[in-house]
């Protein structure tokens, strides 16, 4: 009987236990301002599924959409140094 081998290397749980980068962790904060919009959008449509919309939920789901859009504006805007500096998203 002939035995099947990986050709890879293993993937153990070691080689995956490092940490992020500082310049990973400066990227993460630029753009933590449009996680937590995506984050309060998210929120606001998972509140409208379980009750019919009200004009309130319309509102605040919209008002989370301007946010979301205001804040890929500003990432978009930003100049182009410091968005390369961050190096990882």
């Amino acid at each position: 009987m002939e035995h099947i081998v990986a050709l890879q290397a293993l993937v153990t749980a070691a080689s995956l236990d490092y940490e992020p980068s500082a310049a990973e962790l400066d990227a993460i904060d630029l753009e933590m301002p449009l996680i937590a919009a995506e984050v309060e959008l998210l929120d606001a449509q998972i509140t409208a599924l379980d009750r019919p919309a009200s004009v309130l939920d319309e509102r605040r789901i919209r008002r989370a959409r301007n946010r979301v859009l205001a804040e890929r504006r500003n990432l978009a805007n930003r100049p182009a140094a410091v968005v390369l500096t961050g190096g990882a998203a």
